[in-house]
């Protein structure tokens, strides 16, 4: 073959195009104006919702597989978590079934030893549910208001309670609504029993710097009180039912000072963020009326024999 036929061009992979500087050029140049009319004239914008649709069932397959493997693994957290929870809710429902038990058996054995003695049946308290409405603005009091009032045949000095125990009384009723004064309140105070020691007791609210507390006045310094006590209604009033919940004791300050002691309450029913409440009837309504003092009684007793 002559020489002068042979192609003395380089091959394509050893051809000298652009420099690389001009290329870093061009293409930045080519970027900042892409930016510049993507921001200002938003010519990009359709040609990005057109890649994003076409790639998105492209991204949704890819990302099957790690649903999967996170599902898989929320699904298995989840089994035993129920698992645990069937677990926990069968004991406490067998725990709740025996107490039942008990309670019933506790109640017949009431009924029998109170048929035995010859004392009237227990009183049974009826009830009514009622709605929180709001809270009153007054800073210095603690009341609640709730949907039901005389209409619904709510009356004066009704008990309030809920879940936790007893949350106040009833202090003023309208026809549709009431207003309730919680325990913390200044004017608020309830006969207690301590659960421990039976001893009775009266607690007070609007104790100043501990937030919701309560306080039992007039006990002497020596009593027999114990931070974690549980004070119960101790029904001798007429009004709450006995056994209910009232507060737990937290702080004993016996001081040498004084011949009583302070004891700091803290109520067993918050009402911050209650809902529904149960209003009682006050056991007053039930309870035979106190006889009257007989004329003879009160008439002062002479003294026999004179001075000499």
């Amino acid at each position: 073959m002559p020489l002068g036929t042979l192609d003395r061009t380089p091959p394509p992979f050893f051809r000298q195009g652009p420099s690389a500087l001009t290329k870093l050029a061009v293409f930045s140049a080519l970027a900042v104006f892409l930016m510049a009319a993507d921001s200002r004239l938003e010519y990009i914008q359709p040609v990005r919702a057109a890649l994003a649709t076409v790639l998105l069932p492209v991204q949704r397959t890819l990302r099957i597989p790690v649903e999967i493997v996170q599902g898989g693994g929320e699904y298995l957290q989840g089994l035993a978590r129920a698992i645990s929870g069937e677990r926990e809710a069968r004991a406490a429902l067998v725990a709740q079934a025996e107490r039942s038990a008990r309670v019933e058996q506790l109640a017949q054995e009431n009924a029998q030893l109170r048929a035995l003695l010859g004392l009237r049946p227990a009183i049974n308290v009826r009830s009514r549910t009622a709605e929180v409405l709001y809270e009153a603005t007054d800073p210095y009091s603690r009341k609640l208001f709730i949907d039901s009032g005389s209409t619904q045949g709510i009356v004066l000095g009704s008990p309030v309670i809920n879940e936790a125990g007893v949350l106040g009384q009833v202090t003023r009723v309208y026809p549709l609504s009431a207003e309730v004064t919680l325990l913390a309140d200044k004017d608020a105070a309830i006969p207690v029993l301590n659960a421990r020691t039976q001893q009775r007791s009266a607690a007070f609210g609007g104790l100043v710097g501990e937030g919701d507390a309560m306080e039992l006045r007039f006990l002497a310094g020596n009593a027999d009180v114990q931070p974690g006590d549980l004070l119960m209604t101790s029904g001798v009033d007429g009004v709450y039912p006995p056994g209910l919940a009232v507060a737990r004791v937290t702080k004993v300050d016996r001081r040498v000072d004084s011949g009583f002691a302070r004891v700091v309450l803290q109520p067993t029913a918050r009402a911050d963020g209650v809902r529904h409440v149960l209003v009682l009837e006050p056991m007053a309504t039930q309870m035979p009326a106190r006889p009257e003092p007989d004329a003879e009684s009160t008439k002062p007793v002479k003294q026999r024999g004179g001075r000499r």
